[in-house]
């Protein structure tokens, strides 16, 4: 199949005869202003970075979104299965991407409910995606979850004026490879457009059994008249992958090593270790947009959008002995003997749905630029988890007992009006208000089991939660090299679903509110560019990591009365000659939680949390929030050969709020080696790129994610302590070929 579609595509793309049209400049700036009111510029005074196609394509061998945008400032990275590739977060400025907003073409991919972004629903997205921007703090307006710490805005490829094919491969370690095929008609017809993209990606990840198998495709059919354009977006991704979420302690990497991995794993009746072979999540992703934009002039622009997104999905667990009433299973009596526990396999599933339109009008002239736009979005979820296996179950087991059931509905609107006002050519001023209202509910019983009420908990949600967030800041250009902005935001955010179903039954969580001081200043000519940005975020009610986990390993947050992030970042590249470049960023901030309370779990001989015992600490390192974050780039390019040599240091990560030092990430320090070669054949091939990467090229050896926990056990006058550690791979490497037609 794969063959029969590079064929047909590299036929499609040497073959066709397109007449160019006159006006393909006029479509390509269509195309362009699409996402104008989502994205920030240089009189916008926010901290931004913007991530180019060219830098993207020079990483895009395989790993998630997240890694390629690790460049950046403030971004720290971290993966599960050791290699950047499957179930991979972001965190900027120590903020998780559940509060991070993620938008492609101005539509949100936040999903709704746990507000994260699952990259791997979208796999190797990156290379249908023209040019993505990263503000950080609370940034510009924009639509879906509420952007808390940072939004991160995706624009996909514009329509190809001119057919082409592209041949993209890689093969590394862990038996990892991607396989990506690209093509486009050009312009037919003087009208339409049709791009398109096959990808798969598979690895056996670097820890043990934490196999990726990923595919996807990507649509596009784009329709152009006059100043209007209207195009019609498909992306669709396959996802099966091993679990590798339990991480491992310290103790286990010393006696089984680093790649240990203790999911799926059970004891057979012989005694033997086993590990379940189907321990793994599956999804189906689909994402449709069709987005419409009108030119009324110079000066004005309309642009609207529908989407509607389709997920559907499960994940299996072998559990060991658990108690079967959690379950609703009834014990039964072997050898008049009863049996209250059992190893068991769970499949927790979901369905769902969502859809709505965003749209925005913008309008631009020599004084002012303003947005106005919105959104109005609604998720339907259903979550339900069944039993499909019982070891030496005696009675009456249903084929699949469901266990649990309960429905989700979100409705999510917002409106928004934002304007630079250009006093002169120097001075500029920015305004932007948006009022956001969240209507959120969910019926059902829970998957977690009470035992004080020995039933399944009830979850009975009805919130409405209605955010007024405005922002002004000031811009001036000091002349045309220096520039200077201040400004002021207000955001605010809802929980997660997490929240709700993970906390104390009965014990619901607060909305967020963050008050965001940002100050900069840049400096660029042809030789240099330097800049520092300050910020200082105030947060009431902030939720943040405990560093523990769910039973399906999902962090557990809570409510922080008043906590605090502020800092520095600092940024510098230098361009001696036109074949070599240095660019170095670095973030130096303070991280704390003010009078945090920490609620230690107090358990019985059965480990039920029977009460809690309370800390007081006047000043907390908030967790997952390093002091110090460094990044340094040499990049070299030279009459088609280029070589980059990336480096990071990352410094020590606490994993719960309570300032325990024996619960930390420790700090590591990792280099990335790519180099590359691009020719010419002047054939039927219009270009050759032949290169390979080497990943964490002095090998070190580290962890970028984790988990802890405390509680007070009988026996015990001090807190017992657990961890675990998501370590990272060593030395790799990748080689990959590209081929463009």
């Amino acid at each position: 199949m794969k063959k029969i579609f590079v064929t047909v595509a590299i036929t499609l793309a040497t073959n066709l005869t397109i007449f160019a049209q006159k006006d393909s400049t006029r479509i390509v700036h269509l195309q362009e202003v699409q996402i104008v009111s989502t994205r920030a510029n240089e009189k916008i005074p926010v901290a931004y970075t913007d991530i180019s196609k060219k830098q993207l394509k020079k990483a895009n061998n395989g790993q998630d979104i997240t890694y390629l945008l690790n460049t950046a400032p403030s971004i720290i990275t971290t993966s599960d299965a050791g290699a950047g590739i499957g179930y991979t977060t972001i965190r900027v400025r120590g903020i998780d991407d559940s509060r991070i907003n993620f938008t492609v073409n101005g539509i949100p991919i936040n999903d709704p409910e746990e507000q994260k972004t699952t990259y791997v629903n979208m796999p190797d997205l990156v290379s249908s995606v023209k040019n993505i921007q990263v503000q950080r703090g609370a940034g510009t307006s924009t639509n879906g979850a509420g952007a808390f710490g940072a939004s991160v805005n995706i624009q996909t490829d514009n329509a190809a004026m001119n057919p082409y094919a592209e041949v993209n491969g890689s093969y590394g370690s862990y038996n990892t490879h991607k396989e990506t095929v690209k093509f486009g008609t050009g312009l037919l017809n003087n009208h339409w457009t049709f791009d398109g993209r096959l990808s798969n990606i598979s690895t056996d990840g670097y820890i043990d059994r934490a196999f990726v198998k990923l595919n996807s495709y990507y649509m596009q059919v784009g329709y152009f008249i006059g100043s209007t354009s209207i195009k019609f977006i498909n992306f669709t991704g396959k996802e099966e992958t091993y679990h590798a979420w339990n991480y491992a302690s310290k103790e286990e990497m010393t006696k089984y090593g680093r790649t240990y991995n203790s999911c799926g794993k059970y004891t057979d009746d012989e005694g033997h270790t086993k590990y379940y072979k189907n321990q793994t999540d599956n999804y189906l992703q689909s994402n449709n947009q069709l987005l419409f934009n009108h030119e009324f002039s110079q000066t004005l622009n309309l642009n609207v959008a529908l989407h509607y997104t389709r997920g559907k999905g499960y994940y299996e667990e072998y559990k060991t002995k658990k108690s079967l009433v959690e379950y609703g299973l009834t014990p039964y009596t072997v050898d008049e003997t009863l049996v209250k526990k059992s190893d068991l396999v769970r499949r927790k599933q979901m369905a769902n749905d969502f859809y709505g339109t965003v749209f925005s009008l913008n309008y631009k002239n020599e004084k002012l630029t303003a947005s106005f736009g919105g959104a109005l979005n609604q998720y339907k979820g259903n979550h339900f988890g069944k039993v499909i296996w019982v070891k030496n179950y005696i009675g009456s087991l249903d084929p699949d007992h469901q266990y649990y059931k309960n429905n989700t509905k979100k409705t999510d609107g917002n409106i928004y009006l934002k304007a630079t006002y250009n006093f002169t050519n120097a001075f500029s001023a920015y305004g932007d208000v948006q009022y956001r209202h969240i209507k959120y509910t969910i019926n059902g019983k829970n998957s977690e089991y009470d035992w004080n009420t020995g039933k399944m908990q009830p979850l009975n949600i009805d919130k409405d939660f209605n955010f007024f967030n405005p922002k002004f800041g000031l811009n001036l250009n000091i002349n045309r090299n220096q520039r200077i902005y201040a400004s002021l935001s207000v955001a605010q955010k809802e929980p997660t679903r997490n929240c709700y179903t993970d906390g104390v039954s009965g014990k619901y969580p607060k909305s967020e509110k963050l008050l965001d001081y940002e100050f900069g200043y840049h400096f660029a000519n042809s030789l240099l560019n330097a800049g520092i940005n300050l910020y200082y975020m105030d947060y009431t009610d902030q939720l943040v990591y405990t560093g523990a986990l769910n039973d399906t390993g999902e962090a557990i947050t809570d409510n922080v009365a008043n906590s605090y992030r502020t800092g520095a970042e600092l940024t510098f590249g230098i361009k001696p000659c036109n074949w070599f470049q240095w660019n170095i960023n670095g973030t130096l901030s303070k991280n704390r939680a003010k009078n945090y309370k920490e609620s230690i779990p107090v358990t019985d001989d059965d480990y039920n949390v029977v009460s809690y015992k309370v800390i007081n600490h006047k000043s907390s390192h908030l967790t997952f929030s390093p002091d110090l974050i460094l990044k340094n780039n040499f990049s070299a390019n030279y009459k088609g050969f280029e070589a980059d040599l990336q480096s990071q240091y990352v410094g020590k990560q606490y994993l719960t709020n309570g300032n325990v030092e024996d619960l930390t990430i420790d700090k590591y320090f990792v280099s990335d080696l790519n180099m590359s070669y691009t020719f010419k054949p002047k054939k039927t091939i219009s270009e050759v790129t032949i290169g390979f990467t080497i990943y964490n090229l002095f090998n070190e050896e580290y962890e970028n994610n984790g988990w802890a926990s405390r509680e007070y056990e009988p026996g015990h006058t001090d807190p017992v302590e657990s961890s675990g550690y998501a370590a990272q791979a060593g030395t790799h490497v990748m080689g990959h070929l590209n081929l463009r037609f």
